[in-house]
């Protein structure tokens, strides 16, 4: 796309947010994927922890394809993508993008979605945000094109309790080659571990994770009646 049209998509998808920034020299830019199944309030504390502690002007927030063979999706992609839309929509350095809801089979891997991100904003200095759990899967050699993956970005990694980060790169050959600080590391300082599942599991056993949920998202779980049964 040219610049004008990558321009009007993200406007397209992030109404009223003044998205000229993204395209500036040496914007600080983080990407951040995940199923977002829902989406909840800690991915939002996440991802403003994440902001605020590494000086990044936006975080783009990257619901990940029903494509991937590793993502077990219990709602549609539109689903995710309105509940994404609506958890965000008054926080202007949080954006959505819809990249990975539309990449053919084969090119959902996140090499090719950070290919997508260097090409679309060539200015940007850009992150990859992980939590450390996916550094052990890249370590146990479980994700596609890893080394393309690691040589051509940069990553940001959260702490997780119970993994030690330092060991995991210690361990892997194909971490270790390239441990020269495109891996920086962020320990929330709070243990906030409430996952997707948990609520999803809560909404089919009727429970009430509203106070796990932005108000938007709960809302819209309720009026379209989601999570009510769980596939396994």
């Amino acid at each position: 796309m040219s610049p004008a049209a990558t321009k009007l998509y993200f406007e397209n998808l992030n109404p009223g947010k003044d998205v000229d920034a993204l395209f500036k020299e040496g914007a600080r830019i983080g990407v951040y994927g995940s199923s977002f199944d829902p989406i909840t309030n800690v991915h939002l504390w996440t991802a403003n922890t994440v902001r605020h502690r590494k000086k990044l002007d936006f975080v783009i927030f990257l619901p990940s394809s029903h494509k991937r063979v590793d993502k077990k999706l219990q709602t549609s992609d539109q689903h995710r993508e309105e509940m994404v839309r609506l958890a965000i929509k008054n926080k202007q350095t949080f954006l959505l993008d819809t990249y990975e809801l539309h990449v053919l089979p084969g090119k959902q891997y996140t090499y090719y979605t950070m290919e997508y991100f260097k090409k679309t904003f060539p200015k940007a200095e850009l992150f990859f945000i992980m939590g450390a759990d996916l550094l052990v899967d890249i370590a146990e050699g479980k994700w596609r094109m890893d080394e393309q993956l690691i040589a051509n970005n940069q990553f940001i990694v959260m702490a997780r309790n119970g993994i030690d980060i330092l060991k995991t790169i210690s361990s892997s050959a194909l971490l270790r080659n390239y441990d020269d600080g495109r891996f920086q590391f962020l320990d929330k300082g709070l243990a906030m571990e409430i996952s997707s599942t948990y609520i999803r599991e809560e909404l089919a056993r009727n429970g009430d994770p509203e106070f796990l949920l932005p108000d938007e998202c709960y809302s819209y779980i309720k009026e379209h009646d989601l999570y009510r049964k769980i596939s396994r």
